[in-house]
């Protein structure tokens, strides 16, 4: 079955030659490089160049297995698999632990993996996969952050980073939480802030207020917790 865009460019591009070579490789690098700009606008630990370089590999290893399918009859792939295994351990390296007891770098991870994906794609010459899964995972990347942080502030459980001036008002502010129509289902003392003259908190809550449930966002809850005298610092944790 013929790429369909393939069928539109003409013949060339179906098959491996200096200009399909090069065609491949700049549709990598320019798409990868419109998600490496994504995640570089906000601060990602991955940013344009990793999102290139690892397009760019899966690329390379598609096309030298395409090579050395016809020059030397392999019926596997074995570069492209090394590629994708290699690029997975790159993923799991990009993720990390906060401070705030936080996994971070997850949706990178993810993003990474796919644009290996995609790169491996460009590289066999099936430029409408290519093409629609980039803009299916630039759309998740640039837009879905807002639809997901809209539905987690309306869920009924959220997890809080709380910092208090002393560990003898974490009783008051059980107290409080308990009386707005909060449950907490977990707390965690961080260690990390040990000598720092503060008591850290990772705190995991639940509304069971029915009132709460139908006119508060875990933006109002946090704001008049904010307000309590005796608590240094207190906001949302997003996973």
């Amino acid at each position: 079955m013929t790429d369909p865009i393939a069928k539109l460019l003409g013949e060339w591009s179906q098959t491996l030659n200096g200009a399909s070579v090069l065609f491949r490789i700049l549709l990598s690098v320019c798409l990868s490089a419109m998600i490496g700009c994504e995640r570089s606008s906000k601060r990602h630990s991955a940013g344009l160049r990793t999102f290139i370089l690892v397009s760019l590999a899966t690329t390379v290893t598609m096309l030298l297995d395409q090579y050395l399918a016809a020059a030397a009859a392999m019926e596997f792939f074995a570069l492209s698999s090394a590629g994708i295994v290699g690029i997975a351990i790159i993923s799991v390296h990009s993720l990390f632990v906060s401070s705030r007891s936080q996994i971070r770098g997850l949706t990178t991870a993810a993003g990474l993996w796919t644009c290996a994906i995609l790169g491996l794609a460009a590289g066999a010459g099936y430029y409408t996969v290519t093409l629609s899964a980039f803009a299916v995972l630039l759309c998740c990347l640039a837009f879905l952050p807002a639809l997901e942080r809209y539905l987690k502030n309306r869920s009924n459980h959220f997890e809080i980073h709380l910092e208090l001036k002393s560990p003898d008002y974490l009783q008051n502010f059980v107290s409080t939480i308990r009386r707005l129509g909060l449950k907490i289902d977990d707390i965690e003392a961080n260690p990390a802030y040990a000598g720092s003259g503060l008591s850290v908190y990772s705190i995991a809550v639940s509304i069971r207020s029915a009132e709460l449930k139908k006119y508060k966002t875990h933006t109002d809850i946090i704001e008049a917790l904010r307000s309590l005298d005796y608590i240094y610092h207190i906001e949302e944790m997003w996973l």
